[in-house]
């Protein structure tokens, strides 16, 4: 009998700090980009071309990075989508289209921070 209880108690304390440390790495990585997206957002705005240039070719190597070790935990799709938007905004601000930038950072932070919440152990997310 309390070898059984033994065994779930250990079982659920295994689920619990896996759980805890994936998060951190998700809020982590996550973080990291959405602080370097509001940095471009504001060279975007600023119509910086150079520092624009160079922050989004910043981003997508440190997207590079993250994806790796982030695509062990979560689906594909959902990481495939902040790839695309983070393509398409390299396009835009090439073709020095600024406006249209704006909106694309606005959505991968917003998809960013939909990753953070859907991997969140809530009891929403359970049911």
């Amino acid at each position: 009998m309390y070898k059984e209880i033994i065994i779930c108690a250990v079982v659920l304390i295994i689920v619990f700090g896996v759980d805890i440390l994936t998060q951190n790495s998700t809020a982590s990585s996550i973080s990291k980009i959405t602080d370097e997206l509001y940095k471009l957002r504001e060279f975007v705005i600023d119509e910086n071309k150079e520092e624009s240039n160079n922050s989004i070719n910043e981003i997508l190597n440190t997207w590079d990075n993250e994806y790796e070790r982030l695509s062990y935990y979560i689906e594909h799709t959902e990481l495939e989508k902040i790839k695309v938007e983070l393509v398409e905004l390299k396009a835009n601000i090439e073709l020095e289209q600024y406006e249209e930038s704006v909106g694309i950072i606005d959505r991968t932070i917003y998809l960013l921070e939909h990753i953070k919440q859907k991997t969140a152990l809530q009891v929403k997310n359970i049911f």
